[in-house]
């Protein structure tokens, strides 16, 4: 009897843990080199002209990677740590080289409530210190929840900066309501400024910054390379992360459709699209658990050029996805195994670099002859 249990049990388990894999195949025409070691949760980070490199640490370190050293910026804005929040994304003024502004998302305890939320800050860097500290965005009011913080920043060709907050564990709440922060990706003038043709500027009571709403937890964006498009990802619960491409005003229907589910494995609801709510281009189910976003801008990797590249923290793999138009016709998996990837960005020298944690920052090396 417990052996005929036993057999019963494993053929079960056996069927469970054989849905949730991800069938990504991996990609062996790559090598990679560890280029900055000893990192825990590098959630973001950006090339400096000098080739340096500046690295946001979710425990609220900001590193200055430069000549092989790490430094540790200081007086960089205070962060408060909770759960999935910290300091988050960074990125660069795309008029860096004159103005010198640095772009930081983070989690902050300012303001009204116990608790925290997601902050959209800029300062610069002067001798390995952030100074000219500014507040352009703060997400009201703080809640102690530990979950979907958001948050990553891009900016457009017309240099407003755009970023993503989490719904914060308020999917009843939040993501539908535009009289309320988080589930929103925002759109700002670099110096915080709220543009008077967002989509809701004139919406009473709505969060004047609002660009798109209906959201999760986006962890991913980036500007498309041709179109000028604003792609992002996010994710959904047990299945249902999803690519969208992000219009003003748009519906991306958080929680009233989605591809997942509860993590019981309940319902949360019957449908997957509805009238006045954007669908997503592409989702996945088993989640990967996304995080990251790049988009292949180089000579580097010509079978590659043009795919978008997204981390997978739950299965620790870069995902490597190939387009067609809008639409993703096949992933592998890069840098299989290392580790949750957290973050990805183009280097000035053409090379992909990921962000994984507790390994640090890895260059993908195509071999001489890379094939698909």
């Amino acid at each position: 009897m417990n052996f005929r249990l036993s057999l019963i049990l494993f053929v079960i388990m056996s069927g469970v843990l054989a849905c949730a894999q991800d069938k990504n195949p991996t990609n062996p025409n790559y090598t990679h080199e560890v280029v900055v070691e000893g990192l825990r949760n590098p959630w973001g980070f950006v090339f400096l002209p000098d080739n340096s490199m500046l690295i946001t640490e979710k425990d609220g370190r900001l590193i200055h990677y430069k000549n092989g050293q790490k430094v540790e910026v200081e007086n960089v804005s205070e962060t408060y740590e909770n759960g999935q929040g910290g300091l988050m994304d960074i990125a660069l003024h795309p008029n860096y080289k004159n103005n010198g502004w640095i772009y930081l998302t983070l989690s902050s305890a300012d303001g009204s409530g116990k608790g925290s939320h997601t902050a959209l800050v800029r300062g610069k860097l002067q001798n390995n210190r952030f100074i000219e500290h500014q507040v352009l965005y703060k997400a009201s009011p703080n809640t102690t929840a530990g979950q979907h913080f958001g948050s990553r920043i891009a900016f457009d060709e017309n240099s407003y900066v755009f970023f993503s907050i989490g719904e914060r564990g308020e999917r009843d709440v939040n993501p539908q309501d535009l009289t309320r922060d988080g589930g929103k990706i925002y759109r700002l003038f670099d110096d915080g400024r709220i543009p008077e043709d967002n989509p809701f500027y004139n919406t009473a009571r709505a969060k004047k910054a609002i660009y798109s709403y209906g959201h999760r937890n986006p962890q991913g964006l980036s500007i498309h390379p041709i179109t000028q498009e604003i792609w992002s990802h996010e994710h959904g619960p047990k299945g249902g992360d999803e690519i969208n491409i992000i219009k003003a005003g748009k519906n991306y229907g958080w929680p009233v459709v989605t591809y997942g589910r509860n993590y019981s494995g309940t319902k949360i609801t019957d449908k997957t699209e509805a009238p006045g709510m954007e669908s997503p281009i592409h989702y996945w189910d088993p989640s990967i658990a996304p995080s990251g976003m790049a988009f292949v801008t180089s000579d580097k990797y010509p079978n590659w050029k043009g795919n978008v590249l997204v981390g997978s923290l739950k299965f620790q793999y870069l995902n490597n996805c190939y387009l067609k138009g809008n639409k993703v016709v096949k992933e592998e998996r890069l840098l299989d195994g290392l580790g949750r990837v957290r973050s990805v960005e183009i280097g000035p020298d053409g090379y992909i670099y990921a962000g994984i944690e507790n390994l640090g920052i890895v260059k993908v090396i195509p071999k001489k002859t890379q094939k698909d």
